[in-house]
């Protein structure tokens, strides 16, 4: 009987967090402050599914990798703001100079990190100098379609550094635009990663691989095309990818 109870209560409780997370993502989403332009996005980028397949809870420890304009920035700070943490870190620039000074934002932290991101010259890609996050114990490292701007010894930095600042059991979180698998470099492709690569490069970090999603499967995107271009963009395929830490 003590089991059976025990055992509602955890179904219980595991439902009400979800309804929780899913009541605290739609609220900001619909925040008045945000932008236009990030709500016409929804539709495709379908955040709330996103982040309820990476498994986040509003108590967790978040690193936000690259965080560009702060799409998902502006979703998972509100989220985190009362119970748990939210890191930007790589790139942060327009974050830090756009978004911290907003009402409701100010609880975000960029980690300084000594990284240099930079494109060698005459190189396709981008890559970073050695550097360190500086925390440690995290729940949740996430990243956005970033992964296919670097070459390989800045996706292991990025990789495995993500490994070092997450606690065991913690998850590593990778949205990237889908690249045909062992195809080579050229002009329309720029902006694809295979996602055989992915899982290779990040399991080599020391990372476990457990799941993947459909979310953001595109059966029309016939994988030619750069993401840019008019016919494609809004429409990638883009394969979802979920590690753990050991």
């Amino acid at each position: 009987m003590r089991f059976t109870l025990a055992i509602c209560l955890l179904s219980l409780s595991a439902f009400a967090n979800a309804g929780d997370i899913d009541a605290k993502v739609e609220e900001a989403l619909a925040a008045e402050g945000r932008p236009a332009a990030d709500a016409a996005r929804d539709r495709n980028r379908r955040p709330l599914q996103t982040l309820k397949f990476f498994g986040l809870q509003d108590d967790m420890r978040v690193l936000e990798l690259l965080p560009g304009g702060g799409w998902y920035t502006r979703v998972l700070a509100p989220v985190l703001a009362d119970n748990g943490k939210l890191y930007v870190a790589l790139g942060a620039g327009r974050v830090k100079e756009n978004i911290l000074p907003l009402p409701g934002f100010e609880k975000i932290e960029v980690l300084e990190t000594n990284e240099n991101t930079h494109r060698p010259e005459g190189a396709r890609l981008y890559t970073m100098d050695e550097f360190d996050f500086g925390v440690n114990d995290l729940d949740m490292v996430l990243t956005f379609r970033n992964v296919h701007n670097f070459g390989e010894k800045g996706r292991m930095l990025m990789h495995s550094q993500s490994f070092k600042a997450l606690k065991s059991g913690g998850v590593y979180g990778i949205v990237d635009h889908t690249r045909r698998h062992m195809e080579r470099d050229d002009n329309e492709n720029r902006r694809r990663i295979d996602p055989v690569l992915v899982i290779k490069e990040v399991q080599a970090a020391g990372f476990e691989f457990v799941d993947y999603s459909y979310l953001h499967f595109r059966a029309d995107d016939e994988l030619e095309y750069e993401v840019g271009r008019r016919s494609v963009s809004g429409n990638t395929d883009r394969f979802t990818f979920l590690f753990r830490k050991p």
